[in-house]
């Protein structure tokens, strides 16, 4: 069903879907031999969700990688790679000394679980109500705990969170660590991306940081519409009715770096071959780069 102005989900609908996708993925790569990443809360999460496919992805029963009716070209390494990028990001802005971190659109996103925060940390979690509850709930229901100060926030993202985050307890004079992972590709609209962005910006005091990722699921070329309705065709043939054209939005997406160096931050960019090295994963070959690979993009960057 295509997105509507004032849509909703949870973990198993829409965009929510989306990142039960990606969990299954990091699932996945924590089974492998030499993992890049460790999340051992990933399966648990996706089975509590409960789509068959993605039980069967997290449970390695079937891949990603080998099956392009189901996935895009080298799809649990992207995935994993991404979430290494963002990883190594907390750590390196945390060993700088910042205290106060802000997940926004987080998903099933388990970091407060399971990296390594320094004591006075505190992490702040964004996302639609109904995902914040099933999260942490289910975490509960298997004995975990956060290991840092965690505060959920749930409110959706197109009302006014940046109140609903100052009444959770933060601090907009504190420099705050920021992630956008997996919402600045396409899934809102332009306009939406800017506001986002904004109000981040605005919240965002001297040294604050923040990392993305950016561009269109999709893609804007033939290739890659193509790509993505053969991969929603290999959903529905396992079981899965989900077209994931129509959870994203047409058309030009904000250039996220360029957004942030017009208004005084530094910016670095970093494109998903340099995540693979960085992560010590096999090099990208061309045909791995095409579709919604080669249209993702990956900013971080300081306010000075």
């Amino acid at each position: 069903m295509p997105r509507t102005e004032r849509d909703t989900w949870d973990a198993a609908t829409s965009v929510g879907a989306t990142a039960t996708m990606v969990a299954a993925a990091r699932a996945a790569a924590t089974k492998r031999p030499h993992p890049v990443i460790n999340d051992p809360f990933a399966e648990p999460l996706v089975r509590a969700v409960g789509i068959d496919l993605f039980n069967r992805l997290a449970a390695g029963e079937l891949d990603f990688d080998t099956d392009e009716e189901l996935g895009l070209p080298r799809m649990t390494d992207t995935f994993a790679a991404r979430a290494r990028f963002f990883d190594d990001y907390f750590a390196q802005v945390t060993a700088a000394g910042l205290r106060q971190v802000v997940i926004v659109a987080a998903g099933l996103d388990s970091r407060a679980y399971r990296l390594s925060w320094p004591a006075g940390t505190t992490v702040y979690e964004i996302d639609q109500p109904e995902v914040i509850d099933f999260k942490t709930a289910t975490l509960a229901d298997i004995g975990a705990t956060p290991v840092v100060e965690h505060r959920p926030v749930g409110i959706d993202l197109r009302d006014d969170w940046p109140t609903a985050l100052r009444a959770a307890g933060f601090d907009p004079t504190r420099p705050t660590a920021w992630l956008a992972e997996g919402v600045l590709i396409g899934f809102l609209p332009p306009q939406a991306e800017v506001r986002l962005l904004d109000n981040i910006i605005s919240l965002s005091a001297a040294d604050s940081r923040l990392a993305a990722d950016y561009g269109s699921l999709t893609g804007t070329s033939d290739e890659a519409r193509e790509q993505a309705e053969k991969m929603s065709e290999g959903w529905r043939r396992n079981g899965l009715d989900l077209d994931i054209a129509e959870l994203t939005y047409p058309g030009e997406h904000t250039d996220v770096a360029a957004h942030l160096s017009d208004r005084g931050w530094d910016v670095l960019r970093f494109r998903l071959p340099e995540l693979f090295t960085a992560a010590g994963l096999a090099e990208l070959v061309a045909a791995d780069q095409r579709g919604a690979s080669a249209a993702i993009n990956f900013v971080t960057a300081v306010r000075r």
